[in-house]
């Protein structure tokens, strides 16, 4: 029988596998990349200021990611928590995405403006202090780190490059917009930004 040539040539059922496997990656990537809903950005949304982009790369760098996802899913039990699901058109800017596969802490993803800052901050230095079970780690050292504001303008030209709409203006103004701004006040910046525009479109 035909399937016993393949069953017992390894070499062939190999090719056969990544044949099979690229046509179905390529069946679900390119109607992806040609949909505008994927490739443009939602109404209202705007690119990462300097100091969001600083605390953006701290949450990358701290690993967030491990512990809380960016991404709501079209579901109701995910929507009446944590507010709409999310649009591709979101993260367009994102390089990487933050999407996320894991929730030991909540989503994220509409995390803008739920709390103050002031919260945020207490949260990130001591967890336990605004909600006693969290077991997140504190990171008191994001209080004394400032931004290395030198670095900023760099990182903004590299996003620009990659289709985040920055002007030369943002890119000169970087390093002014972060200077002296601690590790904890970018971080907080990220975070309120998380979900705006989707907000701001809903009122």
């Amino acid at each position: 029988m035909k399937h016993d040539i393949v069953e017992k040539n390894i070499g062939l059922m190999a090719i056969l596998i990544i044949v099979v496997i690229s046509l179905g990656g390529l069946a679900e990537i390119i109607p992806l990349m040609l949909s505008r809903t994927a490739s443009d950005p939602v109404e209202g949304m705007r690119p990462y200021t300097a100091l969001e982009l600083e605390g953006r790369d701290i949450y990358i760098r701290e690993g967030c990611y491990n512990c809380h996802s960016q991404m709501v899913r079209p579901f109701r039990a995910e929507t009446e928590r944590y507010g709409p699901y999310s649009e591709a058109g979101e993260t367009v800017w994102d390089h990487p995405f933050q999407f996320g596969s894991k929730r030991t802490g909540p989503d994220l993803a509409r995390v803008g403006g739920r709390y103050s800052d002031e919260w945020h901050r207490v949260h990130l230095m001591n967890p336990r202090d605004v909600v006693p079970e969290s077991n997140m780690p504190s990171y008191p050292w994001l209080a004394e780190a400032e931004i290395d504001a030198s670095r900023t303008p760099i990182k903004m030209a590299g996003m620009k490059t990659l289709g985040v709409p920055y002007t030369d203006d943002d890119v000169a103004g970087a390093t002014a917009a972060v200077d002296g701004k601690t590790e904890l006040q970018a971080l907080i910046a990220y975070l309120q930004n998380l979900g705006m525009a989707i907000k701001t479109r809903g009122q």
